[in-house]
């Protein structure tokens, strides 16, 4: 079953830790309140419960093309449990399993960038300091 794709200008958003809905509803708020314009959809499927990233690469592998999204966004137990809720961007399309963390705040401006393919996800990726994490560009 291919991954949901937004059919907007938005990510998706997949849930993957079931734990406690109280921090889904927190991240969801966060990311929305990082931004002014909606940058995710979510979806909150128990199938997606501690998914792994191969098992997406090759799930959006074996999609039909028009069914591809590209990039994907998990809400996995470090999300919910991190303040910051950092969400574990992960690369399906260019180097599929590349992932990086990226806090709420960071979230929106990834998000449209990657929605119109004005950057590409190794862009952000490369950015993302030593501890995996997207923190901004470093203006130097």
């Amino acid at each position: 079953m291919p991954l949901p794709q937004p059919d907007d200008l938005t990510s998706l958003v997949l849930r993957t830790d079931f734990g406690d809905d109280s921090a889904w509803d927190a991240v969801r708020a966060a990311l929305d309140a990082a931004g002014e314009h909606p940058h995710a959809t979510y979806v909150s499927e128990l199938r997606h419960a501690g998914v792994e990233v191969r098992s997406l690469v090759d799930e959006e592998t074996a999609a039909d093309e028009n069914d591809q999204i590209g990039d994907v966004f998990l809400a996995d137990a470090t999300t919910m449990n991190d303040p910051d809720h950092p969400l574990l961007a992960v690369d399906l399309s260019d180097e599929p399993g590349r992932t990086f963390r990226v806090p709420a705040q960071w979230f929106p401006d990834i998000s449209a960038n990657l929605s119109i393919a004005n950057m590409d996800f190794a862009e952000f990726a490369d950015a993302a300091d030593g501890s995996g994490t997207f923190r901004g560009f470093d203006e130097g």
